[in-house]
């Protein structure tokens, strides 16, 4: 190994890497607060980074410098990836300090709450339509399958559904899982980018600090009755892939 090699390598070997691998509008701005208010973990948006060497592990702790503190207490550096333009590949990480946790929300709330984000924008948005909706669900869950059976055996899957109906249980399950030596809560701190556009949840809800179990209700919103249906009937076959080559499972 070449001396800039080691230099780099000891650079980043002072942290952890906890990765959630999910969608968009499955309640991982509210499980990533949860995580980066821990005192053992830093980091509680998403990066838009890939992670494909040792070098966008370092690159990673640089870019989140600059806007938040590491805490002196982490153990962890956290981020999430929930599109398919961004990369985990483990083959080329050491997968020792890696710990991966994998999330799936039922499809008909994700669309529709996919659907309600993007009309409530003053653009125009293709995510506003539910077949491109519908789209963006499916492929990126397509990928999720192809990621989990690529590492058969590498994380954890929890349900998104069950951070809100089941809190108590699945932060147990999930700070076992991560090795954590005091529990992750269902209250939350605020950070520098909470909120904020291109960070994750920017509604109101996201600012009370603490889980809230009512979910919205998108009645006025629909999906073609056919293309739910298979979007439905996929899922629930991807699922069960992605539940039976995870290490362990909480699932509905």
């Amino acid at each position: 190994m070449h001396l800039e090699q080691i230099k780099q390598a000891q650079k980043s070997s002072a942290y952890q890497h906890i990765f959630l691998l999910s969608h968009m509008r499955a309640n991982t701005s509210l499980m990533s607060h949860i995580l980066g208010s821990h005192p053992q973990i830093s980091g509680y948006y998403e990066m838009h980074l890939s992670y494909r060497t040792e070098n966008d592990l370092i690159k990673q702790k640089e870019l989140y410098s600059t806007k938040d503190v590491i805490k002196s207490s982490s153990r962890y550096l956290f981020d999430k990836l929930l599109h398919n333009d961004y990369q985990l590949l483990l083959e080329n990480l050491d997968r020792t300090k890696i710990k991966l946790l994998v999330s799936v929300r039922s499809p008909e709330q994700t669309i529709k709450s996919i659907i309600n984000l993007f009309r409530s924008k003053k653009i125009q948005h293709p995510y506003a339509q539910p077949e491109l909706a519908t789209e963006y669900y499916r492929s990126r869950i397509i990928e999720l399958v192809k990621f989990c059976q690529r590492y058969k055996g590498h994380y954890y899957y929890y349900d998104a559904d069950l951070i809100r109906s089941s809190s108590k249980k699945s932060l147990q399950h999930i700070q076992s899982w991560l090795s954590l030596e005091s529990p992750l809560t269902e209250q939350y701190q605020m950070f520098s980018q909470t909120g904020q556009t291109g960070a994750g949840d920017s509604s109101e809800n996201m600012r009370k600090g603490e889980i809230i179990k009512q979910q919205t209700n998108y009645e006025a919103i629909e999906i073609p009755r056919d293309l739910l249906r298979k979007v439905i009937r996929e899922t629930r076959d991807h699922k069960q892939i992605i539940t039976e080559n995870a290490i362990e499972a909480l699932s509905l």
